[in-house]
C-alpha cells in the first residue's frame, strides 16, 4: 500500500489540540501520510500555553532533510516558527528541497492568547517564506499584522488576499473566522476572487482550527488535487470539525479532526 506524503513543519502541542498533534490527524483522516519536523515544544492545555521551548536550528534542519531525503514529500505545510532564525532556516531548507507545494500558516497567537511568534520574526516571515508559499492562510488578525493595517469589510478582506499574494505567495486566503457573520474565507489566486462559504457554528471548542484547514488542504495538495479543490475540500473538512468538536478541559476545546471517523 503506498499513500502520499505530507510534511509539517510546526510546534508540539501538548494538550494534543492543536500544532503537529492537530497536523497529523488531520493527514491521516485524509489519507495521507504524515511525517513532521518539530520547531517548539509547548506546555499547554485546552486554558493555554504557560510556556515554550525552540529547537535548536540544526535539529529543525536535520529533520527536514531526513524526510525529505527517504520519505519525498510531495507537499509541506509550516504552523508555529516562532523566531527569524527558525524561520530562516525552514524557507532555506524549502528552497533548497523544492517544496513547491507549501502551505504556510502564519501562526502568531494562540488560542488563549499567547505570543507564538516574536514581533521581530514577523518581517522574516514577510521576507523570506511568503514568497515561497503555494498559499498563505491567515486569519483576520494574522493578515493585519502582515500587511501593518485594519481588514474590516468583506472588500478590505479580498483587497488583503491580493496584497498578501503581492507579497510574493501564489495565493492566499484570509479566513473569515474572526469576522462578524458566517464564516466565510476569501481566496485570491492571482486570478480571481474565490469566497468559500462556511457556516458559523457556535461553539467556544475551536482550538486547533487553523492547524486542521492548512493540513487539509496540504493533504489535497499531497494527493494531486488543484489548490481551488484543495482550498474546497479543506473548507469542508475543517468546518465538520468545528461542528464535531470535542468537549475536553476547561477551557477552549478542541476540534475533532478524527470527526468522519468517529
Amino acid at each position: 500500500m503506498r499513500l502520499p506524503v505530507a510534511l509539517t513543519i510546526a510546534g508540539s502541542d501538548s494538550g494534543g489540540g492543536a500544532g503537529i498533534q492537530a497536523d497529523l490527524k488531520t493527514f491521516a483522516a485524509l489519507g495521507v501520510h504524515g511525517a513532521s519536523a518539530l520547531t517548539a515544544v509547548t506546555a499547554q492545555n485546552t486554558l493555554g500555553v504557560s510556556g515554550y521551548l525552540e529547537l535548536p536550528v540544526d535539529l529543525v534542519r536535520a529533520q527536514i532533510d531526513e524526510v525529505v531525503r527517504d520519505l519525498a514529500p510531495t507537499a509541506a505545510k509550516t504552523g508555529m516558527l516562532s523566531s527569524a532564525e527558525i524561520i530562516a532556516t525552514v524557507a532555506e531548507r524549502v528552497r533548497a528541497h523544492g517544496l513547491t507545494r507549501l502551505v504556510v500558516d502564519p501562526v502568531m497567537v494562540a488560542k488563549g492568547g499567547h505570543r507564538l511568534l516574536r514581533d521581530d520574526a514577523i518581517d522574516a516571515l514577510r521576507r523570506l517564506l511568503l514568497p515561497l508559499a503555494a498559499v498563505v492562510t491567515p486569519n483576520l488578525p494574522e493578515a493585519e499584522a502582515l500587511l501593518g493595517r485594519p481588514i474590516v469589510g468583506r472588500e478590505d478582506r479580498e483587497r488583503a488576499a491580493r496584497d498578501l499574494v503581492g507579497l510574493g505567495c501564489r495565493a492566499a486566503v484570509v479566513k473569515g473566522g474572526h469576522a462578524d457573520g458566517d464564516a466565510d474565507d476569501v481566496l485570491w489566486d492571482g486570478e480571481r476572487i474565490t469566497w468559500l462559504h462556511g457556516e458559523r457554528i457556535p461553539t467556544a471548542n475551536t482550538h486547533g482550527s487553523g492547524c486542521v484547514f492548512s493540513a487539509a488542504i496540504a493533504a489535497g495538495l499531497a494527493g494531486g488535487l488543484p489548490l481551488v479543490e484543495a482550498l474546497g475540500r479543506a473548507k469542508a473538512f475543517v468546518t465538520g470539525a468545528i461542528r464535531h468538536s470535542l468537549e475536553l478541559g476547561h477551557g477552549h476545546g478542541p476540534v475533532n479532526p478524527m470527526w468522519e471517523r468517529r
